[in-house]
């Protein structure tokens, strides 16, 4: 056997081994996650000379959204859900409720396939209402009450379960996609599995999943818990192209591929680029214009609640009415706009084919990697922007950007040649569907070129 499949298989068992000392870890991550989200929300506004390494407020907020986020993303496409199982907080909190709860039966209404497309799309519409990138408050409020609310989900639902992961978390649909591509994954033999003749052991497996028919990385946590099960279950080396090319068309990933056409290529490319945009700059003063002319002044009131909109008036930084209503506005246009182009482009693409109605959602999953490589760039432009003010600043940043983009764009337009090519199709077809798919990767990159260059 390959040396580096037993040592990958070796690291995996090493998990389940040593399920005491993940089981420290997780909970060292919980306590710093605590500390960073809850003291600097009751601190005061840091001083005009303060630094990241200086000010803890200024430290929390680059370590939530200049480091974990982009680099939980950049995980999730390397290794898989591993941080789900082995580091995320909100998980070990949800199943330690879970360990202490009522227990009670999984109801149909949670289980609703729509949840992590919903959830993510308010959780970004609202961070943007209340400037979550900027602030402690606002992030103790999102992050926080999510968290509140996991484990209130794991305190009545399942017994020692992430019923709150698996089918509530915001995040959990964008997990779920970006680890198609993972290299590394948790695999069953199935013929293994039969044959077996050892105990019947069990394994808790906290993501409820099947492990007899487990293949995809998409809802595995990557927990190691199950590694070794029965002689079956193995971490092992795959092709990142493998899960998405291999698997068929079906009605299940409809709700995957519209989080990923309208909410990640979409609504999170609008949330990353509204700041920045001229064009959400001509259109609230377009609007405010109008209502000057027309003396309707209740829209310019900045009155509303901090919770609502962002109010910090001792760092200058007040929305007025009109400002929801603009950030909104953009988010609804450049989520039609890109996300409803790249549908579009995919519903052709399938039609010129000659797919069924769900191969629209099979073709999508080729754009997981630039969803990822979107997602990336959007959140280390906070990062750059903190180190920034902190007077840091990188010569080298537009060349690396440049090949970040470039690679996202090449492994999709890959992906895409992968699906279309093998159609029973012929050859002018196949270039019409190609010509198809060609447009969400130009709209996307034209995109994120017009914000660097």
């Amino acid at each position: 056997m390959n040396t580096s499949v037993t040592r990958l298989a070796s690291l995996g068992h090493a998990l389940q081994r040593h399920r005491p000392v993940v089981i420290a870890l997780q909970w060292a991550v919980v306590a710093c996650y605590i500390v960073l989200v809850v003291v600097p929300a009751f601190m005061p506004m840091p001083p005009a000379e303060a630094t990241i390494t200086s000010n803890l407020r200024l430290f929390a907020q680059f370590a939530f959204w200049g480091i974990w986020w982009p680099f939980v993303i950049l995980s999730v496409m390397l290794f898989g859900r591993m941080w789900c199982g082995v580091l995320c907080p909100e998980g070990a909190l949800t199943e330690w409720a879970s360990h202490h709860g009522l227990g009670r039966s999984i109801p149909r209404w949670i289980r609703w396939s729509g949840w992590p497309f919903v959830a993510f799309v308010c959780t970004t519409i609202y961070g943007q209402l209340i400037s979550v990138y900027e602030y402690p408050q606002a992030t103790l409020l999102i992050l926080g009450g999510s968290t509140l609310v996991a484990m209130a989900v794991g305190f009545v639902f399942g017994r020692g379960k992430r019923v709150w992961c698996r089918y509530l978390c915001p995040v959990s649909g964008v997990f779920g996609l970006l680890a198609k591509v993972a290299p590394m994954h948790y695999r069953t033999d199935a013929e293994q599995w039969v044959q077996h003749t050892g105990p019947r052991t069990r394994v808790n497996c906290a993501p409820l999943l099947d492990m007899r028919h487990l293949s995809s990385a998409s809802d595995c946590h990557a927990c190691g818990r199950c590694s070794g099960h029965r002689n079956a279950i193995a971490l092992s080396w795959r092709s990142p192209c493998q899960e998405i090319v291999s698997a068929p068309a079906s009605p299940a990933q409809r709700y995957p591929a519209r989080l990923l056409v309208f909410g990640i290529l979409g609504l999170a490319l609008g949330a990353f680029q509204w700041t920045v945009s001229p064009i959400f700059v001509s259109l609230k003063q377009a609007a405010a214009q109008w209502l000057i002319n027309h003396e309707h002044y209740a829209l310019l009131q900045d009155n509303a609640p901090w919770w609502l909109l962002t109010h910090v008036p001792e760092a200058g930084d007040v929305f007025n009415w009109l400002d929801g209503l603009a950030i909104l506005a953009y988010l609804a246009l450049t989520t039609a706009v890109i996300g409803g182009s790249t549908w579009l482009a995919l519903m052709g693409a399938a039609r010129v084919l000659g797919a069924p109605r769900q191969g629209w959602s099979s073709l999508a999953m080729a754009l997981v990697p630039l969803g990822g490589t979107s997602l990336f760039l959007g959140l280390s432009m906070l990062t750059l922007t903190q180190l920034r003010a902190d007077g840091v600043v990188f010569s080298w940043m537009g060349w690396a950007r440049a090949l970040v983009l470039c690679g996202g764009l090449a492994w999709s337009a890959w992906l895409g040649l992968r699906l279309i090519g093998p159609r029973k199709a012929s050859i002018a077809r196949r270039v019409g569907a190609g010509l198809c798919f060609a447009v969400p990767l130009t709209l996307v990159g034209a995109s994120w070129i017009g914000v660097f260059y």
